[in-house]
């Protein structure tokens, strides 16, 4: 991938990663690894700071005290916005070996684990994080709407876990989201945790869906969503 791109070559790349296939999606960000953020720059992607701002925000203690579980880590990206603010100790999941590298280069983390979300377990010890986020990875073709209860598993008791997500508008996405929100809502019926907030952004990254023919009927950027949770203590 070239080291200098617009974004609507950008758009055309992101277009082409349509594959269902999770091995064929974790080696598209293999090639993509070393240009991810800069690419991800150029299309205004805000979701790691989104969910690092939400959580930052909610947060109370010491953060260089607190163990984070960072899944679908990628270049270790909400890591580096995370030290910035504090944060010392991480521990990140991703299913692409070349995010992994680009990540292992930040220094940030104290392990890496390669695994692929809904085929591979989440390689989490339960109930051991103190915050658990994941920015970006859910939705259709990425995560399934399982990861969520694997993601609360590794949080312990008292434990915040955030969540961003883009609200795509394709009907597969649209489906997606109806699913990931009854899962939250059973989860909190469950009294597996209980909701700390919810933030929508009207900007949550351009839109990847722009044709020309029809850009006068479209919006340019979607918007996002980040979920709060707190890990309920029984």
């Amino acid at each position: 991938m070239s080291d200098s791109r617009t974004a609507e070559e950008v758009i055309l790349a992101l277009q082409s990663c349509k594959s269902p296939r999770a091995r064929d999606t974790a080696q598209f960000y293999n090639a993509w690894a070393k240009n991810y953020e800069t690419d991800l720059s150029l299309m205004s992607y805000r979701s790691p700071q989104l969910a690092v701002d939400f959580l930052s925000e909610n947060f109370t203690g010491s953060p260089g005290d607190v163990l984070v579980l960072d899944v679908a880590c990628g270049t270790g990206w909400v890591a580096k916005l995370m030290f910035e603010l504090g944060f010392r100790h991480f521990v990140g999941v991703d299913g692409s070996e070349g995010m992994l590298e680009q990540a292992a280069e930040t220094g940030l983390y104290q392990d890496l684990k390669l695994a692929l979300l809904g085929t591979d377990p989440l390689p989490a010890q339960t109930g051991v994080f103190d915050v658990v986020m994941v920015a970006g990875a859910l939705c259709a073709g990425f995560a399934p709407v399982s990861v969520v209860r694997e993601l609360c598993h590794a949080a312990k008791p008292g434990a915040l876990v955030c969540m961003a997500r883009g609200n795509h508008t394709e009907t597969q996405a649209e489906e997606y989201k109806q699913e990931l929100e009854r899962e939250l809502q059973l989860m909190e019926d469950e009294g597996l945790w209980t909701p700390a907030g919810r933030r929508h952004a009207d900007r949550y990254m351009r839109s990847s869906n722009l044709s020309p023919e029809r850009e006068q009927d479209q919006q340019p950027f979607i918007s996002g969503t980040v979920y709060l949770y707190k890990k309920s203590s029984c």
